[in-house]
C-alpha cells in the first residue's frame, strides 16, 4: 500500500498554534505530512520572511520524522504531484474559511484529479488565532507566544 502523504500548504506568515493542531490531527490519518510554505501571489509583501519560518515550523515539529517543512513557489497541485502527496489537508475556523477553501479545492481536483481534499474543523479554543491578528500584535509590541508553537527568538 502507498503511503499516505498529505500536504499542508498556506502563507504561514507566522504559523500558528492552530496550524499545529491541524498537523497534529492530521498525523491520525496519514503517514507523512508536509507543511509547505508557499509565496502567496495575493500577498506581497510577507511580515516574517519564510527561511525563518521554515526553521521555526521544523524546530516546532523536531519530534516527528514524520512531518517534513518546505518552501514552494508553483501551483498547489504541480507541488503536490511531484512530492506524491494525493491529499491536500486544510484547516476551516468558519464558513468564511469553507468558501475560500471549496473554490480552492474544486481548482485543484481540476488540475489533479487524483488528489483529494481533506478539510479539518479547527479545534473550538483555537478558531480565534489567524496569523493577522497574530501579525498585529507583534507589529506593535505585543506577547504573541501563547498563539504560536515556537519562540520567535531563535
Amino acid at each position: 500500500m502507498a503511503k499516505r502523504i498529505a500536504l499542508f500548504p498556506g502563507s504561514f506568515d507566522p504559523f500558528t498554534k492552530g496550524h499545529e493542531d491541524i498537523v497534529l490531527r492530521g498525523l491520525q490519518m496519514f503517514d507523512e505530512i508536509i507543511v509547505a510554505i508557499g509565496y502567496n501571489s495575493q500577498k506581497s509583501n510577507r511580515y516574517f520572511e519564510i527561511d525563518f519560518m521554515v526553521e521555526r515550523i521544523s524546530y516546532a515539529f523536531r519530534n516527528y520524522p514524520n512531518i517534513t517543512v518546505v518552501k514552494f513557489s508553483e501551483l498547489t497541485a504541480e507541488f503536490a504531484r511531484k512530492n506524491h502527496a494525493r491529499f491536500l489537508l486544510r484547516g476551516l475556523r468558519n464558513t468564511t474559511d469553507f468558501e475560500y477553501e471549496n473554490s480552492i479545492s474544486q481548482v485543484n481536483r481540476k488540475l489533479f484529479p487524483e488528489m483529494e481534499s481533506v478539510f479539518l474543523i479547527t479545534t473550538p479554543h483555537l478558531a480565534w488565532i489567524s496569523s493577522s491578528i497574530i501579525r498585529e500584535v507583534h507589529k506593535y509590541g505585543g506577547d504573541v507566544s501563547e498563539f504560536i508553537p515556537y519562540a520567535l527568538e531563535p
